[in-house]
Order: C-alpha cells, then sequence, then structure tokens
C-alpha cells in the first residue's frame, strides 16, 4: 500500500482533474485505488458521483453511512473514546477504483488539528487528533486491500493539509506554469520542512495514532493547464515550465533533501531519465473534452465516440487528443509505480 498526496497550496493547478486521471488509469492498471477528497469544498466527490442537486447529495449521504472521510474522524474531533473504524468508501464506474467521499464539515477539524499541533504537550487528550486521518485511512486500505491511496488536497498550508501530507509515503506537486505557482513552489522550500519539524514529537509509537516514522518524500511535479502551440507548449507557457524547473531542481529539492523529504535523483534517474528532474508529465489543458468529461463522470481517455458527442473532423481532433491524454495518464501511472516499487511483474 502507497499513500500519495496531491498538494499545491495555489489554487487552480488541476489538483482534483489530476487525482480522478490518475486513479482511474492505475485502477485500469489493476490496481485496486482509492481516491480520498480531502478538500472542504468537495469537488473531487461531484466529480466521481453522479448526482445532480443538493437534495441529491444530502441523500446519498444519509444512504451510505461511513462513506466520507469526515464522518471517520468524528469520534475524535468531538473527544470520544471510540476507536476509528475502516470507512466504507463509494463505488465507481471503474470496478477497481474507490472514492472515500468529501465533507463540508471536514473545515471544521481544522480548528482541532491547529489547536492539538501546538499544545498537545499540555494538552494529553488531544494528542491523537492529528494522526486520527492517517489512521481512517490506513484502516480503510487494509479493510479494501487498496494498493494505491491517492489524497486530494485543498488549496491551504492550514493544519489539515499538514497532516495529510506527513501521513503520506509520497507526495506530487501539480503546478501551473505562471509567476504565482512559482511563488507558491519556492515558499515550500520552508513550509514542507517546518511541518516535518512540527510532526516530529507525533511520531511518538506510544500514541495511539502515531505518525509514520518517515516523512513523505517528494515523487516530483506535474505541470498541466497550458495551451499548446503546434503540439508544444506555447512560448509564454514554456518560459514559466522552465523556470519550474529550476526551482524545483536548484530550490526546492535541496530544501527538501536535508530532511529526508524526497527521493533521490537516481531513483528519477531510473525510470524518467529523458524528463527534467522531478519533471513527472507535462499535460496540456483538456479544452472541449474537458465538458464531456465531467457530464458522464469518466476521465477524459475514457470517453466513448458517443460521449463526446460530436461529427466529421471535431470528433476526429477530438479522438486524437483522447488518445493523446491516455499515452499521458497511462505513461504517468507505469512512472509512479515503477518508481515507488509496488509494481506487479506480471504486468
Amino acid at each position: 500500500m502507497k499513500i500519495i498526496s496531491l498538494f499545491n497550496h495555489k489554487g487552480g493547478v488541476s489538483k482534483t482533474t489530476t487525482c480522478f486521471n490518475l486513479g482511474w488509469m492505475l485502477a485500469s492498471k489493476g490496481y485496486k485505488t482509492l481516491i480520498v477528497d480531502a478538500d472542504p469544498q468537495c469537488n473531487l466527490t461531484a466529480l466521481v458521483l453522479d448526482y445532480n442537486d443538493i437534495e441529491d447529495k444530502e441523500q446519498y449521504y444519509i444512504n451510505n453511512s461511513g462513506c466520507d472521510i469526515y464522518s471517520g474522524i468524528e469520534s475524535i474531533i468531538n473527544g470520544e473514546l471510540r476507536a476509528i473504524e475502516a470507512a466504507k468508501p463509494s463505488i465507481t464506474p471503474n470496478n477497481n477504483l474507490n472514492l472515500l467521499c468529501g465533507n463540508i464539515r471536514l473545515a471544521e477539524a481544522e480548528t482541532q488539528m491547529s489547536v492539538a499541533l501546538k499544545t498537545s504537550e499540555s494538552i494529553p487528550a488531544i494528542r491523537n487528533i492529528p494522526g486520527s486521518l492517517g489512521e481512517l485511512i490506513k484502516k480503510t486500505a487494509n479493510e479494501h486491500n487498496y494498493e494505491y491511496i491517492l489524497i486530494d488536497m485543498s488549496p491551504s498550508v492550514g493544519a489539515l493539509n499538514e497532516c495529510l501530507l506527513m501521513i503520506s509515503d509520497y507526495f506530487i506537486i501539480p503546478a501551473s506554469p505562471d509567476f504565482f505557482c512559482a511563488q507558491a513552489i519556492k515558499s515550500l522550500t520552508s513550509i514542507l520542512p517546518q511541518w516535518n519539524s512540527d510532526i516530529t514529537k507525533f511520531r511518538d509509537s506510544t500514541l495511539q495514532y502515531a505518525f509514520p516514522e518517515e516523512p513523505p518524500k517528494f515523487l516530483g511535479y506535474i505541470a498541466q493547464r497550458y495551451k499548446l502551440y503546434s503540439e508544444s507548449p506555447a512560448k509564454s507557457f514554456q518560459r514559466w515550465i522552465n523556470e519550474i524547473d529550476t526551482l524545483v531542481s536548484n530550490t526546492l529539492v535541496p530544501s527538501l533533501s536535508n530532511v529526508n523529504m524526497t527521493i533521490s535523483e537516481a531513483s528519477f534517474r531510473d525510470v524518467l531519465p529523458d524528463n527534467s528532474l522531478y519533471s513527472l508529465a507535462n499535460i496540456p489543458d483538456f479544452n472541449s473534452l474537458i465538458a464531456q468529461s465531467q457530464k458522464y463522470n469518466v476521465p477524459v481517455f475514457a470517453l466513448t465516440n458517443d460521449q463526446i458527442d460530436q461529427q466529421g473532423k471535431v470528433l476526429i481532433n477530438m479522438q486524437k487528443n483522447r488518445e493523446n491524454f491516455n499515452i499521458l495518464f497511462s505513461t504517468l501511472a507505469n512512472s509512479i509505480v515503477n518508481i515507488v516499487g509496488l509494481n506487479k511483474p506480471e504486468r
């Protein structure tokens, strides 16, 4: 079992879409996969589940008790002594892919998580709150035999994301090629080592819900949400892709290496020798395919011709784009499997 978080505190970088598409691709390759909606906005849940209005949403949660992330830790947040139990994730059209639904009430846990991180030594009763999310995810993974768990996180540097990232085995940074995303990545050079330091006291094995002894490792970043020109990134986007390449290699990775929070350069090069260092993939805009993907609750590369709902040259062009995205996400999934080492010899 490997837990991989998708994190960037800059919003609008397609974390949710990437989590869904990558999770679906891993599942299609035969790996039992859980995608976790850990963003109180619940965008991943809305993307995956086919419900149309607020009444449908409310009824779904009533009919599927234990399907969401907040209900799994609610007893701990409320100070109850009841042990955390495995969640009951929702099914999706892909038999190997399940969803641990989001819940807007997860935002309520932010305050308790923050207080627990800062004052647990003086208030022992709250020391197990930070590790409760990790316990829920791991118990759920063991109960349902998941091989990969992907966590979709909110655009925030709050306590909730700190706890989620630090219970992970690996993390990926989705990035859009622009100035603000470059600034966000630069800021992570101090934020992530600080998180690692904050969590040290919660790695105590005597805690009921302790954090892993090892910090999560940076797998790499994904550049996305850019326009193509003659099948290559437009010049204005390529400039920022290059800038982020440099920031990651020369600034972020050295900072993370100092606290054992990145895979080695050799581990990356063994799998992706031709890519820029720590660049897992470049994924352009989905353009008109994204609307159909959202309409039918399937990734862009899984759309059928009927679901694309076009004819003539438009259909041919969209079919070509669909195949290109299929190749991109298949390659990305294979790369991740090979880097983390949780592959199956027969595949």
